[in-house]
């Protein structure tokens, strides 16, 4: 009876992870930046991670380009950009948020 009722359970998790990924449009982008180090990448990585929609970011330091996987039916391209800019960072053409910029380690700042 347990073996059943474990079985069950775990069928029912399969299929709501199917239902949940079905429901998604996984969209890529590339995003030029402003970060300039290894810490800059593990702050927009890790901030970027924390906003709904978004499946993954990663930075490429020396390209200072973003590239991201994000469910378009819960978050825009504009607003991954926009959350960027409120990390303290430019985003393409949007110029990064002058009170997050002042927030980020010397080594993180173009003026240093």
């Amino acid at each position: 009876m347990m073996k059943i009722f474990i079985l069950s359970a775990m069928l029912l998790l399969i299929l709501s992870f199917v239902l949940k990924s079905q429901n998604q449009d996984v969209s890529r982008a590339e995003i030029k930046t402003s970060a300039v180090c290894e810490m800059c990448k593990e702050r927009i990585e890790k901030g970027l991670k924390k906003i709904e929609g978004i499946i993954s970011a990663s930075l490429n330091v020396e390209t200072k380009i973003v590239s991201v996987e994000f469910d378009s039916t819960k978050i825009t391209l504009d607003e991954i950009r926009k959350g960027i800019t409120k990390l303290g960072y430019d985003a393409d053409d949007l110029k990064r948020d002058p009170k997050a910029y002042k927030k980020l380690p010397k080594c993180c700042r173009i003026d240093g």
